[in-house]
């Protein structure tokens, strides 16, 4: 069994792996030596990858050589399958690159747009076997908290489906404004994405993904565990 740990910039998710398979997975706050050693539970991990965007995890990779045979820090430097076309690599994201590899692995022949609608919606570009770049942007959580506490008045609106477009509320006009604002955004990078390439394939990902994924024009493929996924492939690759 693989322990996968993805620590993300509000939650960590956890999840052990048979192969290329989730067996178990949960999200929790924040990862600590106790909490990892109930998720495991009497059978430690054979190998373990670690991916951080908001801290360094060097006492976690530290536990973890204690419990398991094998233990990666994903990098910029580790070996991903597709070349790195970017300026400041090492200021790049790994669970971009973890949510592009794991893109790669359902798609590998295609060029792929990869979209993750989480604290922050990410679009990242992976083309001709070489991850391009992309675009960050606030997320919807991100956006409707900017509303409220740069302005006097407006409420904190929380993401729901049911809103009503054009608005007959404050809540709708906010709801339909930041949702559709983000679903307009998207249609419009896919659109742009698929006249540039012929064998083009929409991914998305991330806590927001499902309800922005009902609302496009265009076909998006939805993969829930699309960075888990691609940190199951990049863990064999490294470990």
């Amino acid at each position: 069994m693989n322990l996968i740990i993805d620590i993300g910039n509000t939650s960590t998710k956890l999840a052990l792996s048979k192969g290329a398979m989730i067996v178990k997975q949960e999200r929790i706050s924040s990862p600590d030596n106790d909490m990892i050693g109930r998720f495991t539970g009497n059978q430690p991990p054979e190998s373990a990858i670690v991916s951080s965007v908001s801290h360094d995890p060097s006492g976690l990779v530290s536990y973890l050589k204690t419990i398991c045979g094998r233990v990666h820090r994903l990098t910029w430097q580790s070996l991903y399958p597709f070349g790195i076309d970017y300026e400041t690599p090492e200021t790049l994201g790994v669970d971009r690159l973890a949510a592009a590899a794991g893109a790669w692995v359902h798609h590998q022949h295609s060029d792929l747009l990869v979209i993750d609608a989480g604290s922050a919606l990410t679009i990242d570009h992976i083309t001709g076997g070489k991850y391009r770049g992309g675009s960050i942007s606030p997320g919807l959580s991100m956006r409707y908290r900017a509303l409220h506490e740069y302005t006097g008045r407006l409420p904190l609106v929380t993401t729901g489906k049911d809103f009503s477009f054009p608005g007959k509320s404050t809540k709708d006009a906010i709801a339909g404004g930041v949702i559709m604002g983000m679903v307009y955004e998207i249609n419009e990078y896919i659109r742009t994405f698929e006249e540039r390439h012929n064998n083009h394939v929409t991914m998305i990902t991330g806590g927001d993904s499902e309800i922005i994924c009902s609302l496009t024009e265009k076909k998006i493929l939805r993969y829930p565990d699309l960075v888990t996924d691609g940190l199951i492939y990049l863990l064999d690759t490294n470990a």
